[in-house]
């Protein structure tokens, strides 16, 4: 499988189209093969879904492509459902987390057959979190949400934390294969990101001015 990734933060708008490109060029076939374009839709970022989704739609039309929308928590749990290291015959449930600063993140709980079982939300995590789901079921955490709350839930035997886990393009894939199976595509011209909460832009900071 060939793969162009980085986990330096900010760089989407550097990056994007060079390692599409490379991709492309590497694999050997033309734009014109591809059946479908299949994109991360968020929770996230409001800059990186805008110009993660742009750069899909923009490949959509120029090659008169399907969009097909992948919800980013869900490719979490399908790298998180993969991993080698997780115990077995335990009732698990999966809570993929993205950190939407300060102590609130993006989360939701997924079965071990990826179906949701809460709604994604946006929600500041305390000590109290997720207490119900723990008292019957080993909860498994990761993601950079899940890093920063680990001191507050880590003490109870039923959280399990996935410290080496990083997200990834590829687990979109078989997600973005089943729904192209079912011809589940997104209407290109409406599509937005799924951002979850109002982006507050911050107030400029320039020299001189205040």
């Amino acid at each position: 499988m060939m793969l162009h990734e980085s986990s330096e933060k900010n760089i989407h708008s550097s990056v994007i189209t060079v390692f599409i490109e490379e991709m492309m060029s590497e694999s050997g076939w033309p734009f014109s093969s591809l059946d479908a374009v299949a994109v991360s839709m968020g929770p996230g970022s409001y800059t990186g879904l805008r110009i993660g989704v742009s750069t899909a739609k923009g490949i959509c039309y120029a090659l008169d492509k399907q969009l097909i929308a992948i919800g980013t928590l869900q490719a979490m749990t399908a790298g998180m459902a993969g991993m080698e290291s997780l115990p077995t015959g335990t009732p698990s449930l999966f809570c993929p987390m993205i950190d939407a600063k300060r102590m609130e993140v993006y989360s939701a709980l997924y079965d071990q057959g990826l179906h949701p079982v809460r709604e994604t939300l946006a929600e500041i995590i305390t000590e109290e979190s997720f207490m119900e789901e723990l008292r019957d079921h080993l909860v498994i955490f990761a993601g950079d949400g899940a890093a920063k709350c680990k001191p507050l839930l880590q003490s109870h035997p039923n959280a399990l934390f996935l410290d080496d886990f990083h997200p990834s393009a590829k687990f979109m894939i078989p997600l973005a294969e089943e729904k192209f199976r079912r011809q589940q595509f997104e209407n290109t011209a409406y599509f937005e990101p799924f951002y979850l909460k109002d982006f507050i832009p911050g107030i400029p900071r320039v020299k001189g001015l205040l």
